[in-house]
């Protein structure tokens, strides 16, 4: 949130930089973040729990991690697929089968098509 230093009076910037100043001590007199992290992973780990465990995965909920342990998918690989299903209009439009179905794919089933009916026939 930027401030407009333009429109504060005399006092309003003395307090602003007091409070400036305050705030910067505070964060000088602080242990690195670097070192705290390290901290409480090597104390997770000789406690026997990853940091997963504990505090969930990023993006997730503590309810729900809690009851139950977070499988990593760190270093998983996923690989290529070969399409599914192809648009009968426009062939260079394939699609996986994973996913959302396809806008092409979406309407033409709309349209009472089945998906069955877009399948690539193996050779």
């Amino acid at each position: 949130m930027p401030i407009d230093l333009r429109n504060l009076s005399a006092k309003e910037l003395g307090t602003l930089i007091a409070k400036a100043k305050e705030q910067q001590t505070k964060l000088a007199k602080r242990t690195p973040i670097a070192t705290v992290r390290g901290k409480i992973t090597k104390f997770a780990k000789a406690e026997g729990y990853t940091l997963e465990e504990l505090f969930g995965a990023p993006g997730r909920s503590s309810a729900k991690t809690a009851a139950k342990p977070v499988a990593s998918r760190a270093g998983r690989k996923l690989g290529k697929v070969a399409p599914k299903y192809r648009n009968p209009a426009n062939p260079k439009e394939t699609w996986t089968g994973r996913g959302k179905h396809p806008r092409w794919m979406a309407a033409l089933i709309a349209k009472g098509k089945k998906a069955d009916d877009f399948l690539i026939k193996k050779k």
